[in-house]
């Protein structure tokens, strides 16, 4: 049975670690279920703090990262009109794969300032912020995913 567990946690690692490029995927709670699962093992390797700490930071990351590229937007200048361009591109992007999820906030955003206002510089810096804040929180939710990953198989040694 604990190789089912095993193979079960390695299948929801993976799943994390792509979840933190793909925007449908909610990668650091899959990356934490891989956790949890190996706890299910015959000899359980996670304390319950360890597992209760890494609840919360899961949790905080993926509310920072909606917060994140919003907070981009604003800070660099935008508006309500970039936020919103922000998600559509990023929905929209998803559909043309990878690429399109870094470009597509980019372009939404600036897109959502250039209609409100008329004004190309204004709407560019909106922009910036928007991929700005989409790094950030993607290479957040890389970094948390990762660590699990190395105490995930930590714990197989």
């Amino acid at each position: 049975m604990d190789v089912f567990w095993l193979v079960l946690g390695i299948i929801l690692l993976l799943a994390g670690l792509i979840g933190c490029l793909l925007p449908l995927l909610p990668g650091p709670p899959l990356a934490y279920m891989a956790l949890l699962v190996l706890q299910l093992r015959t000899e359980p390797p996670f304390s319950l703090n360890f597992l209760l700490l890494w609840a919360v930071l899961v949790a905080l990351v993926t509310l920072l990262d909606y917060v994140i590229p919003v907070y981009g937007t604003k800070k660099f200048g935008g508006t309500q009109a970039g936020v919103w361009g922000c998600t559509l591109g990023l929905l929209a992007g998803f559909w043309l794969g990878p690429l399109g999820i870094i470009i597509g906030p980019f372009v939404g955003a600036f897109v959502g300032e250039w209609l409100v206002d008329r004004n190309s510089e204004k709407a560019l810096r909106a922009a910036i912020g928007s991929f700005i804040g989409f790094l950030a929180g993607t290479v957040l939710k890389l970094v948390v995913c990762g660590v699990m990953a190395y105490y995930f198989i930590l714990a197989l040694w």
